[in-house]
């Protein structure tokens, strides 16, 4: 999954974006309200983790912008401001989620993981089309009726692009997208390396290639 990062902060920042490319995200990171609204109208992303004490556009007026514009991203605000009332404007305006800094990395990637089940409109906590199943907190693979398999974090983000959605068909493109962030360097071959890999430890029939379109897996019968 892609994740956009808004935070002023450069050691926090980079911190952020560290961990969350170690638990199998493709981050995105900007420092300011304007360069997040500008991502934000040319990249498709599954969260936004948006610092509410931006300069210039503050972080609740990012929200309202989206809001109006019909855009239903996924917004968890990290902030240092612990007001109440500070939480309640920034719920209202219509953040998913508030976690209040210095917080937990493992709590943040727990919070992403809760507000992505809301988005996709499941409450379940592992992601499945009803033969294989995928743990996002261990990231373990698991066809039914065999142990769990741990999952590489690049073989982990292409599997969960694909089981958010049974029956779809993605791209080599749209793959690419949900598995590297700006900047990160994606060899020509890298998501026919990982289908192998995924293919070695699940069964060749567990994605489908369809020629000239891209892979799925298949739907629950």
């Amino acid at each position: 999954m892609r994740v956009l990062v808004v935070e002023d902060d450069r050691m926090i920042g980079e911190a952020m974006s560290l961990a969350l490319r170690d638990a199998a995200f493709a981050v995105d990171w900007v420092r300011d309200g304007a360069s997040a609204l500008d991502a934000l109208e040319t990249q498709h992303y599954g969260a936004v983790l948006l610092d509410l004490g931006l300069p210039e556009i503050d972080g609740v007026s990012v929200i309202r912008t989206l809001r109006r514009g019909g855009d239903k991203v996924p917004v968890l605000a990290v902030t240092a401001r612990d007001a109440v009332s500070d939480r309640i404007e920034g719920l209202d305006a219509g953040a998913d989620d508030y976690i209040v800094k210095p917080f937990d990395m493992a709590e943040l990637l727990a919070r992403i993981r809760a507000v992505s089940r809301r988005k996709d409109g499941d409450a379940s906590p592992v992601l499945s089309n009803g033969r294989i199943h995928l743990d996002p907190a261990s990231h373990e693979a698991r066809v039914e009726g065999a142990e769990a398999i741990r999952l590489s974090a690049r073989e982990f983000a292409l599997l969960r692009a694909l089981l958010v959605r049974p029956g779809t068909i993605l791209s080599r493109s749209e793959l690419e997208e949900r598995i590297y962030g700006w900047g990160e360097e994606v060899e020509s071959n890298a998501v026919d390396f990982l289908i192998h890999g995924l293919r070695r430890k699940l069964g060749q029939d567990a994605i489908r290639n369809i020629r000239g379109a891209g892979w799925l897996v298949d739907r629950a019968p």
